[in-house]
């Protein structure tokens, strides 16, 4: 599943109710009336004058000198949508964003009528309370958000500046395709570095903390009602970052301060397990690079490969959990990950087929993985009957096979491996895919 969402460095109104939980042992007193919200012009003026002051602070808990001043402003909701547009049309094309749409289809994690694009525009635009460019050097807050309250957002997206004046974020900026797990790791540096630095900035005055925890619970509110119609694939991979990357750096600033926070920007963590389990990235425990040889010639004239990319365990959890629903299983199943490939086929006729390859640390992971996507398949398909359920004694190989409405899906494990066709056409030579992909695993490209 791809899970690239290739913007600036944003916060999220929905993240003020994770911050929120972290400091709700502050007595809260009762609300007062907000304060009506400045005119755009008047507000970019107090945004500027408070930029000093908090970066100043922010610097200072977070352990960065400041190398130049920041520029700081406010932006209105039609700016900050036409800067969400312009990042996604620079950034990603419409074959690229077509080809997500598709995958997520066919993995059940959306609705068959779903627009990508436009739901993106639309629940980002709600979202942003404030973002940084980096190639501007400058930082934005929404402007119709009142300005009391907001200088952790400040302090948050100045902890961007800071990022970028020392490790250089633009050099993120053209990551290379075929990698979101590892893009998304590093993506999660990055925002759970600023997430910490601005729960430090709060907690370091009772009054700060109190006028946030009312600011979170009025300002977010109706965006978390628009976050929470999300589907929960893209709800859950849009807070990754955030959430599980705070935890992921809490973990490195508890082991050795803000020095090996800084130091992770050069010894980058490479994959979303790496951030799950800080342990991995503490062992440098690398995921095995897999490679899929191209089968679309084999499926049949008119039929390209659109989508080639990895998943890692954070995206397997997801797409495990659809179905099952049940956390702890799909979070047991999709650990043990040690590396992945999958790639996306449409036919000339809208079919949809999906190939991947995994590794898994040890024989019992891949049980566990194989056992439970086995498990999400039959939930995936209720009306369909697997045709052939097989297990070899003299060596370690199971099979499922399932013929679909959407095309046959079949489900091989080899003992650390496992190899997944979902969507295969009615005249597909499965024999002869199989033996291109062995053929592959034997030359040592997976």
């Amino acid at each position: 599943m791809s899970k690239k969402i290739r913007l600036r460095f944003i916060t999220l109104l929905a993240l003020f109710s994770i911050l929120a939980g972290h400091i709700s042992s502050v007595p809260v007193i009762a609300q007062q009336t907000a304060p009506a919200v400045a005119p755009a012009n008047a507000k970019s003026a107090a945004v500027a004058a408070a930029t000093a002051e908090v970066l100043q602070e922010t610097a200072e808990i977070r352990e960065l000198s400041v190398l130049r001043p920041v520029k700081s402003g406010a932006q209105s909701r039609a700016e900050i949508e036409r800067m969400i547009i312009r990042n996604l049309d620079e950034e990603t094309t419409p074959e690229e964003m077509r080809a997500t749409e598709v995958t997520l289809k066919k993995l059940g994690l959306v609705p068959p009528d779903f627009k990508y694009r436009p739901f993106i525009i639309s629940l980002l635009t709600e979202q942003v309370a404030g973002y940084y460019d980096p190639k501007a050097q400058q930082f934005y807050l929404a402007d119709w958000i009142e300005l009391e309250g907001q200088q952790p957002v400040i302090s948050h997206e100045l902890t961007h500046a800071l990022q970028d004046q020392h490790f250089n974020l633009r050099r993120f900026d053209k990551w290379p395709k075929g990698d979101s797990d590892a893009e998304m790791a590093v993506h999660a540096l990055i925002e759970g570095d600023a997430m910490l630095t601005m729960m430090k900035y709060i907690m370091r005055k009772p009054q700060r903390a109190l006028d946030f925890m009312r600011i979170a619970g009025g300002a977010a509110a109706s965006a978390n009602e628009k976050i929470e119609s999300a589907p929960r694939a893209l709800r859950e991979s849009l807070m990754f970052p955030y959430e599980k990357g705070m935890q992921f750096v809490a973990r490195l600033n508890g082991r050795g301060g803000w020095k090996m926070v800084s130091q992770a920007y050069t010894d980058l963590p490479q994959s979303t397990e790496q951030i799950l389990h800080a342990d991995k990235y503490f062992a440098r425990e690398a995921p095995v690079k897999v490679d899929l040889p191209d089968i679309s010639p084999m499926l049949g004239k008119g039929w390209k490969r659109v989508l080639y990319d990895v998943n890692g365990e954070w995206s397997y959890y997801l797409i495990l959990d659809e179905f099952l629903k049940s956390p702890g299983e799909s979070e047991k199943a999709a650990a043990g990950w040690g590396g992945d490939r999958y790639a996306v086929y449409e036919g000339p006729h809208g079919e949809v087929m999906l190939a991947q390859a995994s590794f898994w640390d040890t024989e019992q992971d891949a049980n566990e993985f194989y056992a439970a996507y086995v498990k999400r398949t039959r939930e995936r398909y209720p009306s369909a009957t697997p045709t052939e359920a097989t297990t070899s004694l003299q060596t370690p190989i199971r099979q499922m096979k399932m013929e679909t409405k959407e095309g046959g899906v079949l489900v091989v494990q080899n003992g650390t491996r496992v190899l997944i066709l979902e969507g295969l056409p009615d005249k597909a030579d499965v024999s002869a895919l199989l033996n291109k992909i062995r053929q592959s695993i034997k030359r040592g490209k997976l």
